[in-house]
């Protein structure tokens, strides 16, 4: 019985622990939190990856986001701090405006996982709306003869707050005559009334002004007022009454605007004025008037604006019928908008991927999404499905949330791309329906290398190009899809006359541009071999290259170069003689011209452009030849000046022009003795073509000058920064030796600064070299000496310490000394005793010492006069054991670190003991005087 009454509550445990994770799991789908109105965006809602059971590091890992629907998104996910807030202000009053319980659900995705968890906020109410009326003044018309007792109907305040926060009661200023009481409506609502209280005379008062102020019960209390003014009338005795009190009707949502709803009527068996009576919509929602309007004559209800029932599905208006007499009555007016299938499925694609390995195995998730319709009933209920010949299918998840996945596996070499058509429907009649596309790319490996069309190319380009003109294009293909047929281009390494091609020609790497990067002179060189090399982007990636031959065309850009005659170079005029007895066809002399161009670029031709004597002389076209035309006369000048052009053949033609004197006499002394008068017969004739020489000696004049002031310029700019930088590294050469040169100013200088610094005594200038990075455990190799470039070059300087040598960085063989005697150990003089391996100075006399043959080959060091063996920076080391041991190398002695090797070295007294040479770096075997004496 027992065992029994055991294995019950076993069994009993088993069930509650099933009950309560199937709890726990319905619990997990839906979160609900609370939030006031009106807060700051950023404000803390609730914390979402707790209630999630993730870390706030793992939100953004596994995707977690919000994927609801809507025209604006009033909450965000803090990835850092794992906590829901505000994505910007929050109204109550316009999200649930009719509602008191404001409650907002959202969606929230686990993106890696694929879950949806649905999200419910509260937004609760504060007292953030005073109580207002939408008339600015309120006139009421009482008649004189209205019996005490009688209530007057007054304008409600509205407050879109809620609960508390909402219009709780009303006052209304003190006076004799009117008091204010509350009637209830059906809804719950208290609608303030008018009550006469006395009899009113309108011969003493004809109107009366009051104030009416809604109070709600936030804290604190908020109100609003309007004024009231009652005018007192004659004699009006029946009110309007209308033929129902409540009117109700239906209409679709798709009626069309000016269409009548229905039509109210009121009847008044008074006459004239007091019997007319006017309708009008009373304490009308805001929503309402601009979607509904009423006929103050007919009391007709048209609809003027478009009914939605998503938004509204259902009105509550009171009409008043008011007569002349200021007698009112009222009805309600009650309509409910009836949901009609006018809202096709939404398909939102809330996740999707656009390539898929052709190898991906079954089931792989393709995209994740979600289908809405806004309407209600069958007519909101939705089916969602894609063709049955593709190799995919759809799987609900969560509520409206589907999954695309695979359903089996995709070959690339059979179908390429999928274009997947989803298609929603819903139960209505007739039904609608939605489509969205998801194209689908089945992903290939990179097995095809860019091809050219053609397996050289030839180009051609003129010469004198501009800089940066387009000279050919080169394309490749490849079948390959993405970035495996993504082709870049680019040019083999060369020279041309040692100079690299890349310096010439360079080409986009993405279009197969080619750019001239200089000015192409034919008669420099006239082609260019070009090898283009096409590489594409996939992995692995494959290339192919292609010749191509850049032909330099030859333009006219080069003036025809007059030789003969040339001209003078002392200022004087060149003179040729003619005799007088010379016949027609006399050869006086020849101009000679040659032109650098090629082709009929290179073909001359002469003419003479002007004479002192036309018909005198003539010149040959092609040959340049100057020849008389007809017999010397004695009236003819002594002095014939001719301008000879030569022109080439080139388009457009370049020339040149000569001027040539020719002296008509039989004897030199015959020309000199007419020289004065052909002086100033050449003063007094003035052509255009002195003119143009004139300009353009002016011309050239300008252009010097301000070549010498830009000279000016630059020379004087050039000599404030050398005073600049004098003054600079005059601070710097200022400074105490033993402030760079010192054991602790070497060490924090080099190690600080990993610069190499050299300085020449007594100098007010210094030199900086800055080579590649070392420390103060690296050595200086030969590469970065080679590198080395002085950032400051002293002009006046006659000695630049601090370059590098080849051979002093060449790795020293071994020390053969490596081991030392028991004579070589440190101390005063070798002889200590102590094991093998004691390497540290015994007593505080050998210390000092050590110190001071530091400090000694330091100073010497920083004077350039170190004796101590070895190159500068070494401190006398070197010469035992080689290049390698800089001062870099040296400990600081204050830290009674040891320096390998023996002070006894220093004095060479341990090389006399041992009786042999000690072996030093880089072949440098002596010793100095000074070494002895220290």
């Amino acid at each position: 019985m027992a065992n029994r009454l055991q294995r019950l509550d076993r069994s009993g445990l088993v069930l509650l622990c099933i009950f309560l994770g199937t709890l726990r799991g319905f619990r997990a789908g839906q979160i609900r939190y609370s939030v006031p109105e009106e807060t700051e965006k950023g404000y803390f809602v609730g914390n979402i990856s707790k209630d999630l059971g993730l870390e706030p590091r793992e939100l953004a890992k596994r995707g977690v986001r919000i994927v609801s629907r809507g025209k604006t998104q009033l909450f965000a996910v803090n990835l850092r701090s794992g906590s829901l807030i505000t994505a910007g202000r929050i109204d109550r009053e316009e999200l649930c405006e009719t509602v008191s319980s404001c409650f907002l659900n959202m969606e929230l995705l686990v993106e890696d996982t694929l879950k949806i968890y649905g999200v419910e906020v509260e937004i609760i109410d504060i007292n953030d709306n005073a109580p207002s009326f939408q008339e600015d003044e309120v006139e009421i018309k009482v008649s004189e003869h209205a019996i005490p007792g009688a209530r007057f109907a007054l304008p409600n305040a509205r407050d879109p707050d809620v609960g508390v926060n909402s219009l709780q009661s009303y006052q209304l200023s003190p006076n004799s005559y009117f008091s204010l009481q509350l009637r209830g409506r059906m809804d719950g609502a208290k609608n303030p009334e008018l009550v006469l209280e006395g009899s009113l005379d309108r011969e003493k008062e004809a109107a009366h002004l009051l104030l009416l102020t809604a109070l709600d019960g936030g804290d604190p209390i908020r109100k609003g007022s309007v004024p009231i003014r009652v005018v007192v009338l004659d004699v009006n005795d029946h009110i309007p009454v209308f033929t129902q009190s409540v009117y109700r009707v239906s209409v679709p949502e798709n009626i069309s605007s000016g269409t009548r709803v229905l039509v109210v009527n009121a009847t008044d068996p008074d006459e004239g004025i007091n019997g007319e009576v006017m309708y009008s919509f009373r304490n009308m929602e805001s929503k309402a008037s601009e979607i509904f309007q009423l006929d103050s004559q007919t009391g007709e209800v048209l609809v003027r604006g478009s009914l939605d029932f998503e938004k509204y599905g259902f009105y509550e208006m009171e009409i008043q019928g008011q007569d002349g007499g200021g007698l009112f009555t009222t009805a309600m007016m009650l309509i409910t908008v009836v949901d009609v299938n006018d809202n096709a499925p939404e398909i939102t694609i809330t996740s999707s991927i656009n390539s898929i390995l052709e190898n991906s195995p079954p089931g792989t998730v393709i995209a994740l999404l979600n289908v809405q319709d806004q309407d209600s009933g069958e007519n909101g209920q939705v089916s969602c499905f894609i063709p049955n010949h593709l190799p995919f299918k759809l799987e609900k998840t969560y509520g409206n949330y589907y999954k695309l996945i695979t359903s089996r596996v995709l070959d690339r070499e059979l179908v390429q791309s999928y274009n997947i058509t989803l298609t929603a429907t819903d139960q209505g009649s007739p039904p609608l329906s939605s489509e969205t596309h998801i194209w689908l790319n089945v992903v290939d490996d990179n097995d095809n290398p860019p091809v050219f069309p053609h397996s050289s190319y030839f180009a051609y380009i003129p010469e004198n190009n501009p800089r940066g003109a387009s000279i050919f294009s080169v394309t490749a293909l490849d079948p390959d899809s993405k970035q495996n047929a993504l082709v870049t281009y680019s040019l083999t390494d060369d020279t041309v006359q040692g100079v690299p091609l890349s310096s010439y020609v360079s080409i986009n790497s993405n279009t197969g541009v080619l750019y001239a990067l200089q000015s192409f002179d034919y008669e420099q060189f006239r082609d260019l071999q070009l090898r283009v090399i096409a590489r594409d982007s996939g992995d692995p990636p494959l290339s192919s290259n292609v010749s191509l031959s850049l032909f330099v065309l030859d333009q006219n850009d080069n003036a025809p170069e007059i030789l003969y005659p040339a001209l003078p170079t002392d200022g004087s005029t060149g003179v040729e003689l003619a005799p007088r007895s010379a016949e027609p066809g006399y050869l006086v002399t020849k101009v000679v011209a040659v032109d650098k161009d090629s082709g009929q670029n290179a073909w001359l031709s002469y003419r003479l452009l002007k004479a002192s004597e036309p018909g005198l002389f003539a010149v040959g076209e092609h040959t340049g030849e100057v020849r008389t035309m007809r017999a010397l006369l004695d009236r003819d000048a002594l002095k014939q000046s001719l301008v000879v052009a030569v022109q080439d053949h080139g388009q457009p033609p370049l020339s040149a022009t000569v001027t040539l004197t020719v002296a008509v006499a039989d004897s030199i002394p015959e020309v000199l003795a007419d020289l004065v008068s052909l002086e100033s017969l050449a003063n007094s004739e003035t052509s255009d073509l002195t003119l143009y020489l004139v300009v353009a000696v002016a011309a050239v004049s300008c252009i010097f000058l301000v070549f010498v002031i830009v000279l000016l310029a630059l020379r004087l700019w050039r000599w404030h920064k050398s005073r600049l930088l004098q003054a600079s590294e005059g601070g710097l050469a200022g400074m105490p030796t033993s402030h760079f040169v010192g054991m602790d100013g070497v060490q924090a200088f080099l190690q600080t600064y990993s610069h190499e610094v050299s300085l020449i005594a007594d100098s007010q200038k210094s030199h900086l070299i800055f080579p590649q990075p070392n420390y103060g455990d690296t050595l200086i190799s030969q590469e970065s000496c080679e590198k080395s470039e002085p950032l400051l070059i002293a002009e006046d300087s006659a000695i630049i310490l601090g370059k590098c040598d080849p051979t002093s960085n060449q790795q020293a063989p071994p020390n053969t000394d490596w081991r030392f005697s028991q004579a070589q150990r440190p101390g005063t003089s070798g002889s200590q005793n102590g094991d093998d391996t004691g390497t540290w100075p015994n007593n505080q006399f050998d210390t000092e010492m050590l110190q001071a043959m530091i400090l000694a080959s330091a100073s010497e060091a920083a004077d350039g006069s170190s004796t101590l063996g070895g190159g500068a920076g070494t401190m006398g080391l070197s010469a035992r054991y080689g290049p390698q041991f800089t001062l870099q190398h040296v400990p600081d002695y204050r830290q009674n670190v040891y320096i390998p090797g023996s002070n006894a070295t220093l004095t060479n007294a341990a090389g006399k003991r041992d009786g042999k040479a000690p072996a030093g770096g880089n072949g440098n075997k002596k010793k100095s005087g000074k070494k002895e004496k220290k």
